[in-house]
């Protein structure tokens, strides 16, 4: 009896954290819901104009509207979407009507659009002001002279273009740019895993549940032999 005492005490006990754990991600769940329902209502927030001294801290995802031109010069960030398969963000610098040069992420051209000549000139634009965080541990270098990005590195890209380090993402440009596609900032890169997280915790307290009552079953079937 003693040792089936202990069985159940430990196995009550660890279920109970797991539990626990369980509860916890569900709630980081309904924060991370929430985070993100904010950034997504800010995203899709009326345009404002584009703040004298942008802040990384207040000035993410804020919408903007803004008109001027385009340069000539492009930068080319590789990346690969569903169902179009690899390409290139196009990242060109942009001269406001009351003079800032900032950097501009035009959307997505397949590889062989890379050396088509893109609509210029006069543009009103409509976007997002983002700061990407693209790099991971595995991401390469740039090859700032051959061209090819692999991160969208604000203050590297902005250095190259002689812009200030400020990115805006279009969501449309007026008149459109044949052959680009916009790439609009969303909240879907943001990872939110934490329900994964509480099925996994759950998931350990039943089978740990289910191993302490074989444990204790078996011990009752060795007694009783």
């Amino acid at each position: 009896m003693r040792r089936i005492l202990f069985a159940l005490i430990i196995g009550l006990a660890g279920a109970a954290v797991l539990v626990a754990l369980g509860l916890w991600q569900v709630q980081r769940l309904a924060w991370k819901q929430d985070i993100l329902a904010a950034i997504d209502s800010r995203i899709a927030a009326d345009p404002i104009p584009l703040p004298e001294v942008p802040d990384i801290a207040s000035d993410t995802y804020a919408p903007v509207s803004l008109t001027g031109q385009f340069g000539l010069d492009e930068l080319f960030v590789l990346v690969s979407r569903k169902q179009s398969g690899a390409g290139y963000r196009v990242i060109a610098p942009f001269v406001t009507d009351d003079g800032r040069h900032i950097l501009v992420d035009r959307g997505f051209i397949p590889t062989e659009a890379r050396d088509a000549q893109r609509r210029i000139g006069a543009t009103e634009i409509t976007g997002n002001i983002h700061w990407p965080d693209d790099r991971t541990s595995s991401t390469p270098d740039n090859d700032v002279t051959g061209n090819i990005w692999f991160a969208r590195d604000v203050a590297d890209m902005a250095r190259a273009l002689k812009t200030e380090p400020l990115l805006v993402i279009v969501r449309s440009e007026d008149p459109p740019a044949p052959g680009l596609t916009p790439l609009p900032v969303d909240s879907s890169a943001i990872p939110n895993d934490h329900l994964n997280y509480a099925i996994t915790w759950f998931s350990l307290a039943a089978i740990w549940l289910g191993m302490t009552g074989f444990y204790i079953f078996r011990a009752r079937q060795t007694k009783d032999a």
